[in-house]
């Protein structure tokens, strides 16, 4: 009989069985938690009706701004050009709470002359302001 010990050392084994238990229960969990969507299955008719449209546009007050940075405040040149002169004709020239000042400025109309516009609105009231623009020519190659 031979006792001695061996002298090599044992293989390392890697067990797999706790590894796929935590992958099914991950697995179960993610099967359980997922949420799926049913919209593109669902085909609606959405109902007519022959009402009368409400006009639910707001009242927009025009205003221009010329190269040389004169105002037009609705289709009236105003003599000064002056952030007080201008506040006055945006305060006669409003009327409800929800008026919308567009301004349409020149493009070669100076930034000065565009704050004086949106200063005389805040003076007055009018909160609500957009810039008209107009879109490019397309060039043909």
């Amino acid at each position: 009989m031979n006792f001695r010990k061996r002298n090599q050392p044992e293989e390392p084994e890697i067990n797999l069985i706790p590894f796929i238990d935590v992958l099914l229960v991950i697995l179960i969990f993610l099967m359980l938690t997922t949420t799926y969507s049913r919209l593109t299955e669902l085909k609606i008719n959405l109902p007519t009706a022959n009402a009368k449209s409400a006009d639910s546009r707001p009242r927009e007050l025009l205003v221009l701004v010329t190269a040389d940075g004169r105002y037009v405040v609705n289709q009236r040149l105003l003599e000064g050009r002056s952030v007080d002169v201008l506040a006055a004709a945006l305060s006669r020239s409003a009327g409800a709470d929800k008026t919308i000042v567009v301004i349409s400025a020149d493009a070669a109309a100076t930034h000065q002359s565009v704050i004086n516009v949106m200063d005389a609105a805040r003076r007055v009231g009018l909160t609500q302001l957009t810039f008209a623009t107009q879109g490019q020519a397309d060039s043909a190659p």
